[in-house]
């Protein structure tokens, strides 16, 4: 009898634990471990992040903010990029070459790439444009398109790991 009210005692105290894990991770922030070269030079593949997710109650989000979001292209990956520009915000990009004309070999794709085209657009209401700091090697809004604002899971306050680049972002 006493080894079924210890066991029972344990499953109380685990299942209370696991729920108040879940609770903080999915409402106040979580740990991100960071894959891929896109936030070059800012953050690193294997960079581990300390995120929040309260602010977005009291705070609107700003450009310079570094946000962890669902890719828009593939609802099953999430994406460490930089907000450039928010609602109602002009923004100005040049206009993506496409894969087909990179690889033709045909004179039209080399003159693009000395002429690049400018696109001057406005971030409509509800949506942010994000881009990756290593532009050469982003895909970001200057592919997809601004992203709702909904898509946004948190807010990125600081990298914890590795030790020696702790920093606040």
């Amino acid at each position: 009898m006493k080894v079924l009210s210890r066991l029972g005692s344990l499953v109380r105290y685990t299942v209370a634990y696991a729920a108040i894990t879940h609770c903080t991770f999915e409402y106040i922030g979580d740990f991100v471990l960071c894959k891929g070269p896109s936030m070059e030079p800012t953050l690193y593949s294997d960079n581990v992040l300390l995120t929040e997710r309260l602010s977005k109650h009291w705070r609107t989000y700003q450009p310079g903010d570094i946000v962890i979001a669902v890719s828009p292209i593939n609802a099953g990956q999430f994406i460490c990029k930089r907000i450039v520009a928010v609602s109602g915000d002009q923004v100005l990009t040049q206009k993506p070459i496409p894969i087909e004309a990179e690889y033709s070999g045909s004179k039209e794709g080399a003159a693009d790439k000395k002429k690049p085209v400018m696109i001057k657009d406005y971030v409509p209401r509800g949506y942010v444009w994000i881009e990756g700091d290593n532009k050469g090697n982003s895909s970001d809004s200057r592919y997809y398109g601004p992203i709702p604002v909904g898509l946004i899971r948190s807010r990125v306050l600081c990298r914890i790991w590795p030790i020696s680049e702790v920093t606040g972002l």
